[in-house]
């Protein structure tokens, strides 16, 4: 049951914390799944795993390239992840405002009372 979540499901999918790290390493490109594993420290067929799940969600594709598979990234479905972050981005961005405003406000009174 918990692996249809994972596979059907952008949020399930990243939640694992090696899954995350595979997205960020291809933000900068295509990259073959050995260089993948090495650079995350697992085996290929670790990362193989890691890497269909994300596949079968739609966040990377993959081609054949001579023996090697190639992965890339395809972030048009974090859209969905984007838009719900983004809610707690303006909640932290209203709550530093607020913070700025009571600092500027001390300051301002401790400018009065040294006169």
């Amino acid at each position: 049951m918990a692996r249809a979540a994972t596979t059907s499901d952008v949020f399930n999918a990243i939640a694992e914390p090696q899954r995350r790290q595979i997205l960020v390493l291809l933000r900068s490109g295509e990259r073959p799944v050995n260089e993948l594993a090495d650079e995350l420290g697992m085996t290929q067929p670790g990362a193989s795993k890691h890497l269909r799940v994300l596949r079968e969600v739609g966040l990377v594709r993959d081609r054949k390239e001579g023996k090697q598979r190639v992965y890339g990234l395809d972030a048009r479905k974090l859209r969905p992840v984007h838009e719900w972050a983004g809610g707690f981005e303006r909640f932290w961005n209203a709550s530093f405002d607020r913070l700025d405003a009571y600092v500027q406000s001390l300051k301002h009174a401790g400018r009065k009372e040294s006169r």
